[in-house]
């Protein structure tokens, strides 16, 4: 899931990539946070390495990709205040 983010690295609320609308975290404006979505190639539960505190793996060990922007929520919607210049959003 996503996190907040601004004086530390991750931060509450956590920002989860689910829900129902109506529900939940309540998004205003002046709040930043990070999606970070994974896809996998097999089921979604994961694992967090123990040692590192930081790898995440899927339990059943099929390949994984993550990515990651981070977002500000403003009066009209949002920004993706990592894109790059070369990344177009529909």
């Amino acid at each position: 899931c996503g996190h907040g983010i601004g004086r530390g690295f991750h931060e509450d609320p956590q920002v989860l990539h689910y829900g129902r609308r109506g529900e939940g975290l309540v998004l205003e404006p002046g709040m930043t946070f990070p999606i970070e979505p994974m896809i996998n190639a097999g089921r979604r539960h994961t694992r967090l390495n123990q040692k590192d505190g930081w790898t995440v793996t899927t339990r059943d060990g099929r390949l994984s990709a993550q990515w990651e922007h981070t977002l500000a929520v403003t009066d009209d919607g949002c920004e993706v205040l990592t894109r790059r210049s070369e990344e177009t959003f529909a």
